[in-house]
């Protein structure tokens, strides 16, 4: 299972970035990354800097939100989606998108139920309910 910390996270999505900028050659996850750094042009100087991206504090009392985990939380939904896990995300994400008319924003819906899910098992101490996490994705 892939670990990432905090920092590997960062310079990944600045390396990704940096990138781009460049016209370099990206991976595929790099480029899935870079499609939707391009889709959020307002995280661009977060991004930019490397020192300050690892430097930067997004804690909650700040009331700034974290691209780096907004940015994460949209490659896990792609990942989600492209190998339909949890089964049933995929028909759920597609049923949402096409209710809002914007698969953005039913990322965005989805990030929601996401973070509950997460919420839920960490408080829990049980495993991550998939089922409950397509439920509320349906009910969005």
């Amino acid at each position: 299972m892939f670990n990432p910390s905090q920092h590997d996270v960062r310079r990944f999505f600045c390396e990704t970035f940096r990138k781009d900028q460049s016209k370099e050659i990206l991976t595929p996850l790099e480029a899935v990354a870079r499609d939707w750094i391009v889709q959020h042009g307002e995280y661009a100087d977060a991004l930019a800097n490397l020192d300050e991206a690892l430097a930067a504090d997004y804690s909650v009392e700040r009331g700034q939100s974290n691209p780096f985990l907004h940015l994460s939380m949209h490659l896990s939904i792609a990942e989600q989606i492209s190998i339909d896990q949890p089964p049933g995300i995929r028909a759920a994400f597609t049923a949402l998108a096409n209710r809002l008319g914007s698969e953005h924003e039913a990322h965005h819906q989805m990030m929601e139920c996401l973070g509950e899910m997460v919420w839920n098992s960490q408080r829990s101490g049980l495993p991550p309910d998939g089922a409950a996490y397509i439920e509320c994705v349906k009910r969005r």
